[in-house]
């Protein structure tokens, strides 16, 4: 019977607890809130594309300015919160015999300084991620016939909001904040399907059609004007090193103005994929191709059924 036997578990369970990855018993460690990062995500959205994700009501005649620095204002709060929780779990940035957990918002002052950096490196790079976003939405009207408004880009498309999340995850990515960029791409993955990490380096016109089961791993170079359809991978050839791959080029390049579509799969850390070429779908591809070459699997046969053949 389950009664007899709980004493045995409640013990065997908290004897696991003893194990590092377990937060529970060790003071001042907290793991950042993923409805905290969802929400700066959101808040964000609002602050880049106003109108389209909360019910205010801008108009050229009102000023839009109290409206973004209100805005911003609670953004800062939430991130440097949860940026401050992040770098107190890290290892090399936690005096463990300080209980944050008990103090509310205080905080080590070299890690509070330090989210203070991030925050305001973070909001001066929003203007610049605002601009690169508006050439996503380009790039997507302009490829997908079926878009009737870059309005309805914007809106609607899950490419886009992947693309977005990661524009934001990656900045905070290049200035070594743990664990916050990866939930946020992770949040982008659950939503849509589409898997980016936050390390990848992606250009300008950004193009996702459909966008289900696109993976594009951390150490990818993705340049200007590149377009990936659905079920595409710019992936490892082999992660059997584990650890010791940490911070190694294990991901493709993708040169400006290449087009991959479907399901096909480009794999390594040497694989370059040059300037306006165009990867077939399906194809699998560990070899670097040269500027403007076609890249496709073998053509496929058509054969016309005889009358005894047809069903």
């Amino acid at each position: 019977m389950f009664g007899d036997n709980l004493d045995r578990i409640v013990k065997a369970i908290e004897k696991n607890y003893e194990a590092d990855e377990i937060f529970f018993t060790k003071p001042g460690l907290r793991f950042p809130s993923r409805t905290a990062i969802k929400n700066v995500i959101k808040m964000t959205r609002r602050v880049l594309f106003p109108g389209y994700f909360g019910d205010e009501m801008l108009s050229p005649k009102t000023s839009p300015s109290y409206f973004i620095g209100e805005l911003l204002i609670q953004i800062e709060r939430e991130l440097r919160e949860q940026i401050v929780i992040a770098l107190t779990y890290t290892d090399d940035a936690h005096d463990r015999t300080l209980d944050i957990g008990e103090c509310g918002e205080c905080a080590p002052a070299h890690i509070s300084a330090r989210a203070a950096e991030v925050c305001t490196r973070f909001f001066d790079e929003l203007p610049s991620i605002q601009r690169i976003l508006l050439t996503d939405v380009q790039a997507l009207y302009d490829g997908d016939p079926a878009a009737a408004s870059k309005e309805e880009v914007i809106f609607s498309y899950p490419g886009l909001y992947a693309i977005y999340v990661y524009r934001l995850a990656h900045v905070l990515y290049e200035m070594d904040v743990p664990i916050i960029p990866r939930i946020m791409t992770e949040l982008a993955h659950a939503g849509t399907g589409i898997d980016i990490g936050a390390g990848a380096q992606i250009g300008e016109y950004f193009f996702i059609d459909h966008g289900t089961g696109v993976v594009i791993g951390e150490t990818t170079n993705i340049g200007d004007h590149v377009k990936l359809y659905q079920g595409v991978t710019l992936g490892a050839l082999s992660t059997r090193g584990g650890q010791r791959l940490a911070g190694v080029k294990r991901h493709p390049t993708i040169e400006d103005n290449v087009t991959v579509y479907s399901n096909a799969s480009i794999l390594g850390g040497d694989t370059v994929i040059g300037e306006g070429s165009v990867i077939a779908g399906s194809a699998f591809v560990t070899f670097s191709v040269p500027p403007h070459s076609r890249v496709a699997v073998k053509e496929q046969e058509v054969t016309v059924l005889g009358p005894t053949e047809r069903g």
